[in-house]
């Protein structure tokens, strides 16, 4: 049995982004990753970040929002925050061999408009989101 590396995506309330990003990682990972999420808080998952992952094929539906758990941070091989936020308030990770990236996105929760405004930032995000997913899996991290 092959060891699948354990992603770990944080964000500020774990509603849109690092949700987005779980989706992704899990659908497009061939497998080979064991996928969570977590914010510093837990805001809900967004009706319109499940909507916009939808319009992309991916179900996030069932996911829940959670709070960043130390034992789960302590396993993980890789932490990658998605919001400056999460990435200058996340706790110490307690494994030295895991390795800290940051990938930057808009909030797309707090985009204002219409609501055709609002849900293309989602989806302008979620575009964006998914481009950085494909890379982190070809690159075979």
């Amino acid at each position: 049995m092959v060891n699948k590396a354990f992603v770990y995506f944080l964000c500020t309330g774990n509603s849109c982004r690092s949700q987005m990003a779980h989706g992704f990682l899990q659908a497009l990972g061939g497998g080979k990753y064991e996928v969570m999420s977590a914010g510093l808080e837990a805001h809900g998952l967004n009706p319109r970040a499940v909507d916009v992952m939808k319009e992309a094929g991916v179900d996030i539906s069932h996911h829940t929002s959670d709070k960043i758990d130390p034992v789960i941070l302590k396993k993980a091989d890789y932490v990658i925050t998605l919001c400056g936020h999460a990435d200058e308030n996340c706790p110490l990770i307690p494994n030295e061999n895991a390795i800290k990236l940051h990938w930057g996105f808009d909030d797309p929760a707090k985009a204002t408009g219409t609501e055709e405004e609002v849900k293309e930032q989602f989806r302008t995000v979620r575009d964006a989101i998914r481009k950085r997913v494909v890379q982190f899996v070809e690159a075979g991290k």
